[in-house]
C-alpha cells in the first residue's frame, strides 16, 4: 500500500511515477480529494473540542461554578452534538481512502525501463550460449511421454487439464531439484521455512494479492482460506504485525506446492509443464533495511542467476518495463531460460523488490536502535528456482539423440543417476 502521508506531501511526484504504469493515476486526485475531507472532518472535531474545553475552562475559573455550568450546559451539548456530527464522517472517509488506495500498484523505481508491455522489457545480460544440436530438438513433453516419466494422460483423468503425473525418474529429478535448490538457499544464508499452503484472506489482502488478482485464486469459501499462489505469501506475512529485533536483513526460503487458475494466451501452453494449476517453487524473501533493499535485489538475483550457471542452463536477464512490473513491485528482474524444444527464453524465475509497499499491509517494522521510532521494513522476493520449468529445461537443453537425458553434474549427488533412458536411469 502506498504511503499516504507521501501522497500529502508530494501528490505531483506520485502522479509523475504513477502515470508511467497501465493504470494510471486518476487515483491520486480522488485520494487527495478524500483526504482533503478528512482533514477538514478532523479539523471541524478538533476546533469543536477546542470551543468546548474553553467553555469548560471558563466553568473551572467562576466564582459560582454550578451558576456559569448552569447557564453554559445548552452550549456544552451543543458543541457535544457538532462534535459528534464531526467525528461520524471520519471512519467513513478513512475507509474510502484505504479502498481507492488498496488498488493502486507500488510505485515503480525510477530505474525501471518505460514501455507499453513485455516486448519492451530491456536485456540485461545473456548467459550461455545455446546448444548446437545434432538433430532437431524435441519440446519436453514429447521427451517426457517418450521416457515414461510425464503422464498428461492420467492427469487429466485425475484432475483435467493443465495438471501433470510425475513418474519414476521424472519424480525422483524433480525431488532432487527442490532439494539441489534448498541446500544452495541454506548455503547462502536462507532460514528454510515449511509453512501452511492454506492460509487467510487477511494473509493474502497483507501481500497484494487480493484483490488485484481474487480470479486466479482456489479458495475454499466455507473456510475463507485460500491455496497459495507461491510461498511468498505465507513466508512474508508471518512476520506481520511485528517490530523486528533481529538484524537486517532476514532470509527465508520455502518448497511449496503453489496453485493459481492459469489461464494463458488464448491457444499457447496448453501442452506440457509451463502453465499448471499446480505447480512446485523454491522461493526466497529478504526483509531488507529501506537504505539496502536496492543492493539487495542484486544479491538475490545473484542467487537465482547462480543455480541456473551451476546447472549449466542458458537464460538471459530481462529488467521489466513500466507495464511489465508486477502490481506490488517497485522494480523486477526476469530471468529467462532457453528452451530449444521450444526454440524461444521462458520465464524461469523472477526476483522483484516490493520495497515498503508489503511491509504497510503486513505493518512488519524495525528500529535502528532501541529509542528509535518504528519504520517499515522494504520486503524482496524471487523463484530460486520453479522446479517445473527447470525440470523442463534440463529435459529440453540436455537431450540426447538416442531419446535419453542426461542429468547435470550438479544434480547428479541428488538423483544419484547420470542418465534417464526409455529402459531406465543409469
Amino acid at each position: 500500500m502506498l504511503d499516504l502521508a507521501l501522497l500529502r506531501r508530494d501528490p505531483e511526484r506520485v502522479r509523475r511515477i504513477a502515470a508511467r504504469r497501465a493504470t494510471g493515476a486518476a487515483f491520486v486526485d480522488d485520494v487527495v480529494a478524500v483526504d482533503g475531507e478528512l482533514r477538514a472532518a478532523r479539523t471541524a472535531a478538533e476546533t469543536l473540542k477546542a470551543e468546548k474545553n474553553a467553555l469548560t475552562a471558563r466553568i473551572a475559573k467562576a466564582a459560582d461554578r454550578a451558576a456559569e455550568a448552569q447557564r453554559l450546559r445548552p452550549e456544552i451539548a451543543a458543541l457535544d452534538a457538532r462534535i459528534a456530527d464531526a467525528a461520524a464522517s471520519v471512519p467513513a472517509l478513512e475507509q474510502r481512502i484505504d479502498a481507492l488506495l488498496a488498488d493502486v500498484p507500488n510505485l515503480l523505481d525510477d530505474s525501471v525501463p518505460d514501455g507499453a508491455g513485455e516486448d519492451d522489457n530491456v536485456l540485461v545480460r545473456t548467459e550461455g550460449a545455446p546448444r548446437d544440436f545434432p538433430f532437431e530438438p524435441k519440446p519436453h513433453w514429447e521427451i517426457g511421454e517418450a521416457l515414461g516419466i510425464i503422464d498428461f494422460e492420467r492427469a487429466a483423468k485425475l484432475s483435467g487439464s493443465r495438471f501433470s503425473i510425475l513418474r519414476g525418474a521424472g519424480a525422483r529429478l524433480s525431488r532432487a531439484l527442490a532439494s539441489f535448490f534448498l541446500a544452495r538457499a541454506a548455503e547462502r544464508g536462507y532460514e528454510e521455512i515449511v509453512p501452511p499452503y492454506l492460509v487467510s484472506r487477511t494473509t493474502m489482502w497483507s501481500t497484494g494479492q487480493l484483490t488485484k488478482f481474487a480470479d486466479a485464486m482456489f479458495v475454499d469459501r466455507d473456510a475463507d482460506l485460500f491455496m497459495i499462489p507461491t510461498s511468498e505469501v505465507p513466508l512474508v506475512a508471518m512476520r506481520s504485525g511485528e517490530i523486528l529485533t533481529e538484524a537486517l536483513p532476514l532470509r527465508y526460503t520455502a518448497y511449496s506446492p503453489c496453485f493459481r487458475k492459469e489461464a494463458g494466451a488464448a491457444g499457447q501452453d496448453t501442452r506440457g509443464l509451463i502453465r499448471q494449476h499446480q505447480f512446485e517453487k523454491v522461493e526466497l524473501i529478504w526483509l531488507a533495511d529501506p537504505e539496502r533493499s536496492f543492493e539487495a535485489l542484486e544479491r538475490l538475483a545473484a542467487d537465482a542467476a547462480a543455480l541456473l550457471d551451476e546447472l549449466e542452463l542458458p537464460y538471459r536477464v530481462m529488467s521489466l518495463c513500466s507495464a511489465d512490473v508486477g502490481f506490488a513491485s517497485a522494480k523486477t528482474y526476469d530471468f529467462e531460460v532457453w528452451l530449444p524444444g521450444q526454440n524461444r527464453y521462458r520465464e524461469i524465475s523472477s526476483c522483484s523488490n516490493c520495497t515498503d509497499f508489503q511491509a504497510r499491509r503486513t505493518q512488519i517494522r524495525f528500529r535502528r536502535d532501541p529509542k528509535a521510532k518504528p519504520e517499515f521494513v522494504h520486503t524482496l522476493n524471487g523463484s530460486g528456482l520453479a522446479v517445473g520449468r527447470t525440470l523442463v529445461a534440463v529435459l529440453e537443453n540436455y537431450q540426447q539423440a538416442d531419446g535419453s537425458v542426461v542429468v547435470p553434474r550438479a544434480l547428479v549427488p541428488y538423483t544419484g543417476f547420470e542418465r534417464i533412458a526409455p529402459n531406465g536411469v543409469s
